[in-house]
């Protein structure tokens, strides 16, 4: 006579005789379910699904005689009945997270972007009417070591802690992220808005490129391939721009090699994960280093211009003082704003999401300033600039392939 043991619990296989059966503790009984070829093999393989209970249920009433009684009967069909009908739990508890979280992200994608399009309006209002980007990006950093020294004093943040080994590190990071932000506004002074940022779509070229040089990276094929419609979407677009400047296409290619230079040294410096600084301290101490550096080069490359003196004499010549200096204030906070909670977004995806997101930006700050500012633009401009923003996706994408293994 053929026979199939299964190992169970006691209270599966001795059931008390009742009548009631309570839903919760079906799902904690661990279910199996098992296969008898007529050699005797039993296969035992385990699952949360409730087709298990249904297989285990029948074998029990149809495969044992000696358990084909009414009170067993009755336990096997409650049993059955209970476990089709309870809803699973597990993904009632992650949907609501999962939803909030993707609600989280896009509210703050959101922020990002609109930060970006107020920065990028007022910054250039302000650029046309007051030509001295050293004076503006000293503000705009002073701005933000203000609002920084804020965020430390009311704890909503904690304080970072240095070691002496991130001393050279932090500064190196700080000089590059200083020498970016000023080039970009030089940039933003003389050219168009959508002209700088279709230029700063080069990025991922020079971020493959140091990566090669400094780290010794090999790229995918994939990744340089992505490259070609940049490097073809900038220079067609270069070549179209009708507000083309070589100081502001220079310095905006310039300001690609810097930031991401940082990028790539911060890899090679944070490297220690117990002395690493978090994104936003790394991103504060930075930006404090960058006020104090920047104050000097203003006042020797262009002067103290915010003084009572000068402003008189931007009234006469039919400025509003006063609408500038709110822009000004406003240009501070949205520069300081914006980045943090790029950096925020950063600590909460992946580098290769967060690309994509930074693409798309890129995309949202192009077509709201040509909109804002009527630039004009060709239809071959057009061509080349969205050339080289669907390269920046497609690299984006191509770093997510990773490389078969040798």
């Amino acid at each position: 006579m053929e026979s199939c043991a299964l190992t169970l619990s006691s209270s599966i296989l001795n059931p008390k005789p009742s009548n009631h059966i309570n839903r919760n503790t079906i799902h904690k009984i661990p279910t199996i379910y098992h296969s008898c070829s007529s050699q005797g093999i039993v296969n035992y393989k385990t699952t949360s699904s409730n087709h298990s209970l249904l297989a285990f249920a029948s074998h029990s009433i149809f495969n044992n005689s000696s358990s084909f009684s009414p009170k067993r009967f009755r336990y096997d069909f409650a049993l059955v009945r209970a476990a089709a009908a309870a809803p699973d739990a597990s993904g009632e508890s992650t949907n609501p997270a999962k939803i909030g979280r993707t609600l989280q992200l896009a509210a703050m994608f959101g922020v990002w972007y609109l930060l970006n399009i107020y920065f990028n309006i007022f910054n250039k209002q302000v650029l046309k009417v007051f030509p001295y980007p050293t004076t503006v990006t000293t503000f705009q950093f002073g701005c933000g070591t203000l609002l920084i020294l804020i965020m430390w004093t009311l704890k909503l943040h904690p304080r970072p802690k240095f070691h002496k080994s991130q001393i050279v590190p932090v500064l190196t990071l700080a000089v590059a992220h200083t020498m970016g932000n000023l080039l970009t506004n030089i940039s933003l002074g003389k050219v168009a808005v959508s002209f700088t940022h279709t230029i700063k779509a080069m990025e991922p070229f020079f971020t493959v490129l140091f990566s090669v040089l400094l780290l010794s990276e090999r790229p995918s094929m994939w990744v340089v391939s992505s490259l070609v419609p940049i490097v073809g979407g900038v220079a067609l677009a270069s070549f179209t721009e009708a507000s083309f400047n070589w100081i502001g296409f220079a310095s905006a290619m310039a300001s690609n090699v810097t930031n991401q230079s940082r990028n790539v040294l911060s890899k090679m410096f944070m490297v220690r994960k117990e002395e690493a600084l978090d994104n936003i301290n790394l991103f504060s101490v930075m930006t404090i280093v960058a006020f104090f550096l920047l104050i000097p080069f203003a006042y020797l490359l262009e002067g103290f211009k915010l003084t009572p003196e000068y402003l008189q004499f931007a009234a006469s010549q039919g400025i509003n003082v006063r609408d500038l200096m709110v822009r000004f204030v406003l240009t501070g906070i949205f520069f300081h704003s914006y980045q943090q909670v790029s950096y925020i977004i950063l600590g909460m995806v992946s580098p290769v999401t967060h690309a994509v997101g930074n693409c798309v930006k890129r995309v949202v700050v192009i077509v709201s300033s040509v909109i804002f500012f009527r630039t004009p633009v060709s239809p071959i401009n057009a061509l080349g600039t969205g050339l080289a923003l669907a390269g920046v996706f497609l690299y984006s994408k191509a770093k997510r392939i990773k490389p078969k293994a040798a």
